[in-house]
């Protein structure tokens, strides 16, 4: 194994994780910039959230990546550049291999925008390796995916889930669907404007799940939001029933169980008996949502297997890919592109 510096990266849309293989540490901060006057960068990562709804004008707040792909290049370098000069600071660092996670299912156009990405960013990348997420995944659940044991892992994200069936370092089905913790969030919004005309806003909808999905959480203490009502336009306080709140997440939960069970009745029928065996790995930022691991479980038969960090599985992955040579296989690179 090389003993140069190696980064494994796991692009979020809500939070970026950087695996520092010379430390061992893994970074983990919202995947967000805050830029004044069109190209003043103000912050990044936690900081540019802090300043998410709340920026007068002049102040533009976003997320680079938009439903698992990059939507705008320029800012997610910036990202990333920052990040990575934050990470090599206190040390010499004259370049580094960079392993980047990608879904399976998006297009070869996109998966190329990943790699400019990482190329072009000015982060010195003496090499740049594909790991496919899904992979990583499993992985970071500590399953030898090289083996013949399929599995089914349900990455639920901030907007995205992707569903995989992996077997032999691969993924024999994989199905991404645009449902993930931004769609959760609009669901409490939707529910509270139209049950109580009060308009809140996305990190307070984002507070009141994290909130109720708290194995803390005392459920006879109904969440209080803040926020505008629509009819006097005044900012009020009120508390909102658990049950509304439920009852708007799992709408959107049984869309993600119908599509585990399309993956499901198309998979073959050796795997789909693994899979029986050994359940469902469930992970992802929304993985720990209040009674998602329930309702997979009612909707399909299946034990529901909820990661340790589910939050960070991609990101120990790719730690493993870097860290054993075993695993250094199921990482690739595209034909035609090399660093530049």
């Amino acid at each position: 194994m090389s003993n140069l510096p190696a980064f494994g990266i796991d692009l979020g849309t809500g939070n970026i994780k950087i695996y520092n293989n010379m430390d061992g540490t893994i970074l983990r901060e919202k995947n967000m910039i805050a830029v004044m006057k069109k190209d003043n960068l103000l912050a990044y990562g936690d900081d540019a959230y802090d300043m998410y709804e709340k920026a007068p004008a002049n102040i533009r707040t976003s997320f680079p990546l938009n439903n698992g792909v990059i939507a705008d290049i320029k800012d997610m370098q910036t990202v990333l550049k920052c990040f990575i000069t934050d990470l090599t600071a206190k040390q010499k660092y004259s370049g580094a291999d960079f392993f980047l996670s990608v879904p399976k299912d998006i297009t070869e156009v996109e998966k190329r925008a990943f790699f400019d990405l990482i190329s072009d960013a000015n982060v010195k990348a003496k090499r740049i390796m594909i790991v496919d997420k899904a992979v990583a995944d499993g992985l970071g659940l500590n399953v030898d995916v090289k083996t013949s044991q399929g599995m089914l892992v349900v990455n639920s994200g901030f907007d995205t889930t992707e569903i995989s069936i992996l077997s032999l370092g691969g993924i024999v089905l994989s199905k991404l669907i645009k449902i993930g913790g931004r769609k959760f969030d609009e669901a409490i919004i939707g529910a509270v404007r139209r049950e109580y005309s009060l308009i809140i806003g996305e990190k307070t909808a984002e507070k009141v799940k994290i909130q109720l999905s708290s194995p803390d959480y005392d459920d006879s203490v109904p969440p209080v939001v803040y926020g505008r009502d629509i009819e006097t336009g005044l900012p009020v306080e009120r508390q909102i029933p658990v049950e509304l709140i439920e009852g708007a997440l799992n709408e959107n939960i049984n869309i993600i169980i119908d599509n585990i069970k399309v993956i499901l009745e198309r998979t073959p029928p050796e795997l789909a008996a693994d899979v029986y065996r050994h359940g469902i790995y469930l992970t992802g930022g929304s993985a720990s949502l209040r009674n998602f691991g329930k309702l997979i479980n009612k909707g399909t038969n299946l034990k529901v297997n909820l990661a340790e960090d589910p939050v960070s599985t991609v990101a120990l992955g790719l730690a493993r890919v870097i860290k054993e040579e075993h695993y250094r296989s199921v990482a690739y690179s595209i034909d035609g592109m090399s660093p530049r």
